[in-house]
Protein backbone atom coordinates (compact mmCIF):
# COMPACT_ATOMS: atom_id res chain seq x y z
CA UNK A 1 0.00 0.00 0.00
CA UNK A 2 1.05 3.16 -0.78
CA UNK A 3 0.23 6.45 1.24
CA UNK A 4 2.57 8.78 -2.10
CA UNK A 5 -0.08 10.68 -4.64
CA UNK A 6 -3.41 8.24 -4.98
CA UNK A 7 -4.96 9.68 -8.26
CA UNK A 8 -8.26 10.84 -7.72
CA UNK A 9 -8.48 11.34 -4.08
CA UNK A 10 -9.92 14.63 -3.28
CA UNK A 11 -8.70 16.88 -0.91
CA UNK A 12 -11.08 17.67 2.38
CA UNK A 13 -9.35 21.16 2.54
CA UNK A 14 -8.78 22.28 -1.31
CA UNK A 15 -6.20 25.14 -1.17
CA UNK A 16 -7.76 27.46 -4.24
CA UNK A 17 -10.83 27.85 -1.81
CA UNK A 18 -9.17 29.07 0.84
CA UNK A 19 -7.20 31.70 -1.14
CA UNK A 20 -8.00 35.43 -0.81
CA UNK A 21 -10.90 36.39 -3.11
CA UNK A 22 -8.67 37.93 -5.26
CA UNK A 23 -7.34 34.17 -6.68
CA UNK A 24 -11.00 32.99 -7.09
CA UNK A 25 -11.38 33.40 -11.03
CA UNK A 26 -7.68 32.93 -11.64
CA UNK A 27 -7.12 29.92 -13.72
CA UNK A 28 -3.26 29.84 -12.76
CA UNK A 29 -3.84 29.89 -9.15
CA UNK A 30 -6.67 27.38 -8.94
CA UNK A 31 -4.50 24.94 -11.45
CA UNK A 32 -1.40 25.47 -9.34
CA UNK A 33 -3.04 24.96 -5.95
CA UNK A 34 -5.22 21.77 -7.50
CA UNK A 35 -1.73 19.97 -7.92
CA UNK A 36 -0.88 20.40 -4.57
CA UNK A 37 -3.90 19.31 -3.38
CA UNK A 38 -3.32 15.88 -5.31
CA UNK A 39 0.11 16.10 -2.95
CA UNK A 40 -1.47 16.85 -0.06
CA UNK A 41 -4.62 14.75 0.36
CA UNK A 42 -2.51 11.51 1.10
CA UNK A 43 -1.24 13.24 4.19
CA UNK A 44 -4.32 14.53 5.15
CA UNK A 45 -5.87 11.59 5.07
CA UNK A 46 -3.39 9.60 7.10
CA UNK A 47 -3.32 12.36 9.46
CA UNK A 48 -7.20 11.70 9.80
CA UNK A 49 -6.99 8.39 10.11
CA UNK A 50 -3.92 8.57 12.50
CA UNK A 51 -5.40 6.27 15.47
CA UNK A 52 -6.32 3.72 12.98
CA UNK A 53 -2.66 3.25 12.04
CA UNK A 54 -1.68 2.92 15.84
CA UNK A 55 -4.13 0.38 16.21
CA UNK A 56 -2.93 -2.87 15.73
CA UNK A 57 -6.27 -4.46 14.55
CA UNK A 58 -7.09 -1.82 12.45
CA UNK A 59 -3.57 -0.61 10.88
CA UNK A 60 -2.65 -1.13 7.40
CA UNK A 61 -0.89 -4.24 6.37
CA UNK A 62 2.55 -2.77 5.65
CA UNK A 63 2.37 -0.24 8.68
CA UNK A 64 1.96 -3.34 11.18
CA UNK A 65 6.03 -4.46 10.95
CA UNK A 66 6.50 -0.75 12.14
CA UNK A 67 4.07 -0.76 15.24
CA UNK A 68 5.44 -4.63 16.00
CA UNK A 69 9.17 -2.83 15.75
CA UNK A 70 7.47 -0.29 18.48
CA UNK A 71 6.49 -2.78 21.34
CA UNK A 72 9.41 -5.34 20.62
CA UNK A 73 7.27 -7.61 18.91
CA UNK A 74 9.12 -9.83 16.28
CA UNK A 75 6.71 -9.42 13.12
CA UNK A 76 7.36 -12.97 11.52
CA UNK A 77 5.73 -11.78 7.28
CA UNK A 78 5.40 -16.18 7.28
CA UNK A 79 2.51 -15.78 9.83
CA UNK A 80 -1.20 -15.24 8.77
CA UNK A 81 -1.93 -10.97 9.11
CA UNK A 82 -4.62 -11.77 11.79
CA UNK A 83 -1.73 -13.75 13.54
CA UNK A 84 0.53 -10.94 13.27
CA UNK A 85 -2.00 -8.62 14.48
CA UNK A 86 -2.98 -10.21 17.37
CA UNK A 87 0.81 -10.40 18.55
CA UNK A 88 1.38 -7.06 18.73
CA UNK A 89 -1.44 -6.75 20.37
CA UNK A 90 -0.81 -8.78 23.36
CA UNK A 91 2.88 -8.19 23.11
CA UNK A 92 2.87 -6.02 26.43
CA UNK A 93 1.16 -8.92 28.07
CA UNK A 94 4.10 -11.45 26.76
CA UNK A 95 6.73 -9.32 27.94
CA UNK A 96 5.33 -9.23 31.50
CA UNK A 97 5.31 -12.88 31.80
CA UNK A 98 8.32 -13.65 29.95
CA UNK A 99 10.81 -15.97 31.43
CA UNK A 100 8.10 -17.78 33.10
CA UNK A 101 6.31 -20.61 32.35
CA UNK A 102 2.60 -19.23 31.92
CA UNK A 103 4.59 -16.89 29.01
CA UNK A 104 6.67 -19.59 27.36
CA UNK A 105 3.24 -21.54 26.94
CA UNK A 106 1.32 -18.38 26.01
CA UNK A 107 4.26 -17.22 23.66
CA UNK A 108 4.10 -20.99 22.42
CA UNK A 109 0.48 -21.28 21.80
CA UNK A 110 0.35 -17.68 19.87
CA UNK A 111 3.13 -18.35 17.43
CA UNK A 112 2.48 -22.10 17.08
CA UNK A 113 -0.94 -22.81 17.70
CA UNK A 114 0.48 -25.32 20.11
CA UNK A 115 -0.31 -26.41 23.75
CA UNK A 116 2.68 -26.98 26.20
CA UNK A 117 3.46 -28.24 29.70
CA UNK A 118 6.57 -26.74 31.11
CA UNK A 119 8.17 -28.43 34.13
CA UNK A 120 11.16 -27.70 35.79
CA UNK A 121 12.05 -24.44 37.23
CA UNK A 122 15.25 -24.00 35.29
CA UNK A 123 17.77 -24.02 38.52
CA UNK A 124 16.29 -20.72 40.70
CA UNK A 125 15.61 -21.81 44.47
CA UNK A 126 15.12 -19.45 46.93
CA UNK A 127 14.84 -19.33 51.01
CA UNK A 128 12.40 -17.03 53.07
CA UNK A 129 14.71 -17.15 56.19
CA UNK A 130 17.90 -15.59 56.34
CA UNK A 131 20.51 -17.42 57.40
CA UNK A 132 19.01 -20.76 56.84
CA UNK A 133 21.25 -23.25 54.76
CA UNK A 134 21.54 -23.79 51.24
CA UNK A 135 18.63 -25.38 49.62
CA UNK A 136 19.46 -28.53 47.77
CA UNK A 137 20.84 -28.29 44.44
CA UNK A 138 17.67 -27.81 41.68
CA UNK A 139 17.29 -29.62 38.61
CA UNK A 140 18.88 -27.38 35.99
CA UNK A 141 16.76 -28.08 33.38
CA UNK A 142 13.51 -27.27 32.30
CA UNK A 143 11.27 -29.68 29.76
CA UNK A 144 8.70 -28.28 27.53
CA UNK A 145 6.35 -30.94 25.83
CA UNK A 146 4.09 -29.58 23.11
CA UNK A 147 0.99 -31.07 21.36
CA UNK A 148 -0.40 -29.40 18.43
CA UNK A 149 -3.62 -27.96 18.55
CA UNK A 150 -4.98 -25.78 15.16
CA UNK A 151 -2.32 -27.35 12.88
CA UNK A 152 -1.55 -31.01 12.87
CA UNK A 153 2.33 -31.07 12.51
CA UNK A 154 4.25 -28.86 14.68
CA UNK A 155 7.62 -27.27 13.52
CA UNK A 156 10.76 -28.36 15.94
CA UNK A 157 13.06 -25.45 14.35
CA UNK A 158 10.72 -23.18 15.35
CA UNK A 159 9.56 -24.56 18.64
CA UNK A 160 13.38 -24.60 19.61
CA UNK A 161 13.82 -20.72 18.43
CA UNK A 162 11.01 -19.52 20.68
CA UNK A 163 11.86 -21.76 23.72
CA UNK A 164 15.11 -20.39 23.42
CA UNK A 165 14.31 -17.00 22.77
CA UNK A 166 11.86 -16.88 25.79
CA UNK A 167 14.17 -19.02 28.25
CA UNK A 168 16.17 -16.86 30.81
CA UNK A 169 19.32 -17.18 29.40
CA UNK A 170 21.18 -19.26 32.38
CA UNK A 171 18.54 -22.42 31.80
CA UNK A 172 19.03 -25.52 30.16
CA UNK A 173 15.90 -27.28 28.28
CA UNK A 174 14.68 -30.16 26.52
CA UNK A 175 11.72 -30.31 24.28
CA UNK A 176 9.61 -33.20 23.36
CA UNK A 177 6.75 -33.28 20.90
CA UNK A 178 3.83 -35.09 21.65
CA UNK A 179 1.09 -36.48 19.06
CA UNK A 180 -1.58 -35.69 21.39
CA UNK A 181 -2.19 -34.44 25.13
CA UNK A 182 -0.28 -36.57 27.93
CA UNK A 183 -2.77 -38.88 29.23
CA UNK A 184 -1.74 -38.00 32.60
CA UNK A 185 -3.57 -34.88 32.60
CA UNK A 186 -6.63 -36.02 31.81
CA UNK A 187 -7.29 -33.21 29.24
Amino acid sequence: MSRAAVPGLPSRYPIGEQLPALYADDDFAQRFTAGLDTVLAPVFATLDNLPAYLDPRLTPTDFLAWLASWVGVEDDPRWPVELRREAVVRAVELHRWRGTRRGLTEALHLALGVHAEVTGDGGATWSSTAGAGLPPEPDAEILVRVWPAREARVDAVRLREIVRAMCPVHTAFRVEVLPAPPADEGR
